[in-house]
């Protein structure tokens, strides 16, 4: 009898625990090990499978005897068991090329520093509303890995971090989207932008010319670099002023328009249920792939009029006693908090800081300068923020905790002011994740 594949799955959160399954539905040898306790959901969801899985610590005997490892995007290369792995030269590759290999179904790829989560969804919206069979997940949603398991879609929209793209080899999407680049992650790229770089911009890769690839031509890096590249896709391109090439833009009469083959669709820019001009730049992506798709121009036209956003980005909550509070704590990046400050208007209490990733914080001097009254740190080390901004704002207060960190800016704003929290930084010195401290915050606000 042959022996069956074994396959090692670092990682028992929802990609990991996904990956299990569809393996050990493929027939397998599976084992599971994650170096810190796991969630009892996951833990229950593997022995309903039974599955093998070790939590606190990984055994590296029962790690290193794989035939292929499959890496939840969390675990960075310097982890010791990654060393170990690297060194004895196994196939490490990340859920999404797993799953990759056991669907039919055209996926939708959508990467990008900013703006991935709001695109994929506002997507998978529109592709919803056209009653399209569609799943959504990569970054966002279940894992794909056990919605291929378990679930029969026809299409999927992926969003996909740097992390997850590396670990892709065979992989291919049928229509890739690429929203920007700007400096994020640097501390996993050796803080060298070219790697990360590199790694967006293996969305492209297999693409054939069948496939689409769609992308910001406002956007300096992605154009310089793809100077460098042939792609055999369909380049479609959008901006915000037309440029010779551009298949969408903002017109004069503030239209927003997308135009190419036999697509002719236009809308106002005041009809889009997100503002701002972040907002348009993906809700022209997400009309382009619905045109790539064929969707009928009032489905797209209806979609990007009634799409309500995501939680954590740009959240507007309740307001308090004439203050205004905004949850974004999605913006773990420093461009993220850039398109945040710049949408607001009036003055802000700036909420920021948690695990700095290598931010250079340059971009936000002026808008800091112009617009922010005071800044709350919050974290456990906050020195970085502190020297960057202390002679861009008269009051700056350090805080660890949540509560404390809302009520410190309640009490620094002033009516109509807006307290916003954008952290541009990473958020597991006190917080499980992004979710856990928007979630936190608005618990705070509430509690006013």
């Amino acid at each position: 009898m042959e022996k069956r594949k074994r396959i090692v799955i670092l990682g028992a959160g929802e990609s990991g625990t996904g990956s299990a399954i569809l393996a050990k539905q493929q027939g397998f040898d599976v084992f599971v090990s994650d170096s810190g306790k796991i969630n009892p959901k996951y833990k229950e969801m593997l022995n309903d499978h039974q599955i093998l899985y070790e939590g606190n610590g990984h055994t590296e005997r029962q790690i290193l005897n794989a035939d292929e490892i499959i890496k939840s995007p969390g675990i960075p290369e310097s982890a010791p068991i990654m060393r170990s792995i690297r060194k004895k030269g196994l196939y490490v590759i990340s859920e999404i090329e797993f799953a990759g290999r056991y669907t039919r179904a055209k996926k939708i790829c959508v990467t990008g520093s900013n703006g991935k989560t709001t695109t994929t969804s506002l997507i998978h919206h529109m592709l919803r509303k056209a009653g399209l069979n569609i799943g959504i997940a990569g970054n966002v949603g279940r894992s794909f890995a056990l919605q291929v398991a378990e679930e029969d879609y026809d299409y999927y929209v992926l969003e996909l971090s740097s992390f997850q793209l590396d670990g892709m080899y065979e992989f291919k999407a049928d229509i890739a989207i690429l929203l920007n680049i700007t400096a994020d992650h640097m501390d996993r790229y050796d803080y060298n932008m070219q790697n990360y770089v590199d790694s967006k911009f293996r969305i492209t890769q297999n693409l054939t010319e069948e496939d689409y690839f769609v992308f910001c031509s406002d956007d300096e890096i992605t154009v310089k670099e793809l100077e460098k590249i042939v792609s055999r896709a369909v380049q479609l391109p959008y901006a915000y002023e037309k440029k010779e090439d551009d298949v969408a833009w903002v017109d004069k009469q503030e239209k927003m328009r997308i135009e190419f083959d036999d697509v002719d669709f236009s809308m106002s820019v005041h009809e889009l249920s997100m503002k701002g001009r972040h907002n348009t730049y993906n809700s022209m992506a997400a009309g382009i792939a619905g045109n790539v798709l064929k969707i009928r121009n009032d489905v797209i036209r209806e979609a990007l009029m009634d799409f309500q956003g995501i939680e954590h980005r740009l959240e507007q909550l309740n307001k308090v006693h004439g203050i205004y509070f905004i949850n974004d704590s999605k913006a773990t990046n420093v461009n993220s908090t850039w398109y945040a400050l710049e949408s607001i208007s009036g003055g802000i209490v700036w909420i920021a800081g948690g695990v700095d990733k290598g931010n250079n914080y340059a971009e936000l001097y002026d808008l800091v300068a112009n617009k922010v009254r005071a800044i709350v740190c919050l974290g456990k080390d906050n020195q970085r923020l502190v020297d960057a901004f202390s002679d861009k704002v008269e009051t700056i207060v350090e805080t660890s905790a949540m509560a404390e960190a809302v009520k410190s800016a309640y009490y620094l704003a002033s009516k109509d002011d807006t307290v916003l929290l954008s952290p541009a930084c990473a958020s597991f010195d006190l917080f499980e994740s992004y979710e856990d401290r928007g979630r936190k915050f608005k618990e705070a606000v509430r509690e006013l």
